[in-house]
């Protein structure tokens, strides 16, 4: 299969007529079936990655009060109407940051795939900055442009280049820019995060100047396999359940990727130009190109870093206790080290193009 730029795929390619689609069972298996397994589970072999314990600050700031959850912090209730899923916490940074590495790997060391002009990039926005690293590594690349970080949380560091600006904004609400303010905006990752995908790309839109660009990257919740490594009573085949079945209790998708959402929801919010590129982000060391096998490492590392907070509030939504979530997390822990499982998931980037205005002849 031909890749695209910035395409990462495992060496394994399957078998004409074979299918690539996730290996799915019926239902997300039970929490005791990982606890009533009788493997020898060793916490401590191949590898030193593991879910470290760190803490954060306590700041007297009603922003900064977080939820908790079995001792995990999430973004503040008052921000907006904002639900996200994923810890806020200093572990879960640290592999926000892991990830924006293999990511830059991807892209072979760009931080874009828009065809943006550095003399004509004049204001920026980063939804979602997350730590705010890739904002940071944007103006860095664009000392002349103005680069603002939008986030629920306020995790970002205070010292950064001179013209960036971190924000603390609700994307799923009304967006308070000026129209016609951006010639980039930026979206990474917030799958599980919106509710309306068509409404978060009609704010884009109109933030954005005629001709600018949006670029969105979001990922397959699904781990796969092309030589059924990855199979149905796996520890990695139950990894995207929790997630799309407890996506289904909040009301927000996390197969957008499977479903053509984000082409689809810039067609409607008025995009042309509109590209795709898909990845395959492979997790661990298994394939055979230096590229990919780097790649995969990183992306292991990521996860390692923190299982935990990662899969802790989608599986408290399904009903298991966080004394079953660390045992399923170990089993998904040996498979990781095991080096017998080549899994790999999907990615998507879609950019899409803001039309020039019409000319006053028209």
């Amino acid at each position: 299969m031909a890749q695209e730029r910035g395409t990462t795929a495992p060496a394994a390619t399957p078998a004409a007529g074979e299918s690539t689609a996730p290996a799915t069972s019926t239902d997300i298996l039970p929490p005791q079936h990982w606890t009533q397994l009788a493997e020898d589970l060793d916490e401590d072999s191949d590898s030193t990655w593991g879910d470290s314990a760190s803490s954060t600050a306590s700041i007297n700031s009603s922003i900064l009060h977080y939820r908790t959850l079995h001792g995990r912090t999430y973004h503040s209730d008052h921000v907006g109407n904002a639900q996200y899923w994923g810890t806020n916490d200093g572990q879960q940074q640290e592999a926000l940051d892991i990830a924006h590495h293999f990511h830059t790997l991807l892209l072979d060391g760009k931080s874009h795939l828009a065809p943006l002009d550095k003399d004509k990039v004049q204001a920026v926005l980063d939804v979602g900055t997350g730590t705010g690293i890739w904002a940071i590594d944007f103006a860095d690349e664009f000392p002349n442009a103005r680069v603002i970080g939008t986030d629920i949380s306020p995790i970002q560091p205070g010292w950064v280049p001179p013209n960036l600006q971190f924000q603390i904004d609700d994307c799923t609400q009304e967006w308070t820019f000026a129209p016609d303010t951006f010639d980039y905006v930026h979206i990474r990752w917030l799958v599980g995060s919106i509710v309306d995908w068509t409404a978060l790309y009609k704010e884009a839109f109109r933030a954005l100047k005629p001709g600018g660009y949006l670029e969105d990257a979001e990922p397959s919740p699904y781990l796969e396999s092309d030589d059924g490594t990855v199979h149905d009573k796996s520890a990695m085949s139950q990894w995207g359940k929790f997630f799309v079945e407890g996506g289904k209790k909040i009301g927000r998708s996390f197969t957008i990727v499977e479903d053509g959402v984000q082409r689809k929801a810039m067609e409607e919010a008025g995009f042309v130009d509109i590209q795709e590129i898909d990845s395959r982000i492979a997790l661990g060391g298994w394939p055979k190109n230096p590229k990919d096998k780097e790649i995969g490492r990183y992306s292991q590392y990521a996860l390692e870093q923190d299982i935990e907070g990662t899969v802790l509030f989608m599986a408290n939504l399904l009903g298991w206790t966080k004394a079953e979530v660390g045992v399923y997390i170990a089993h998904l822990r040996r498979e990781l080290r095991s080096g017998k499982f080549h899994a790999y998931y999907r990615q998507k980037t879609v950019i899409g193009r803001k039309p020039l205005q019409p000319s006053a002849a028209e």
